[in-house]
């Protein structure tokens, strides 16, 4: 039997099915470093349509050194979470980092 509350949607029509344990809320950081300043706008867009989970949001641009490194502060399930780091992950040049709370609140 499918319980509603099990069932996630994320991503470009994408379905997770889970147990409840799917649907605590966790708050973490997520540290992005940009290498490629052609990705920025394609980050930008990602960050943009997960905006939901975002809680806070710092960028420092380091011209002088090529990159730029965006902090975030995040609320959500680790599904949404996961999302959000897998698709930033994939872009040439951005690579993710993620640390999360043990703690979680339903």
């Amino acid at each position: 039997m499918l319980m509603l509350e099990s069932l996630l949607t994320f991503g470009e029509g994408f379905l997770f099915f889970g147990g409840n344990e799917s649907m605590d809320s966790r708050i973490g950081v997520v540290g992005i470093v940009i290498e490629e300043f052609e990705s920025a706008n394609l980050v930008n867009e990602t960050l943009h349509e997960l905006a939901s989970i975002i809680v806070g949001r710092m960028g420092v641009p380091r011209k002088e050194r090529g990159i730029a490194i965006i902090s975030l502060i995040v609320e959500g399930t680790t599904d949404e979470i996961s999302a959000l780091t897998g698709r930033l992950g994939k872009i040439k040049g951005v690579n993710v980092k993620s640390a999360l709370t043990k703690k979680s609140e339903r």
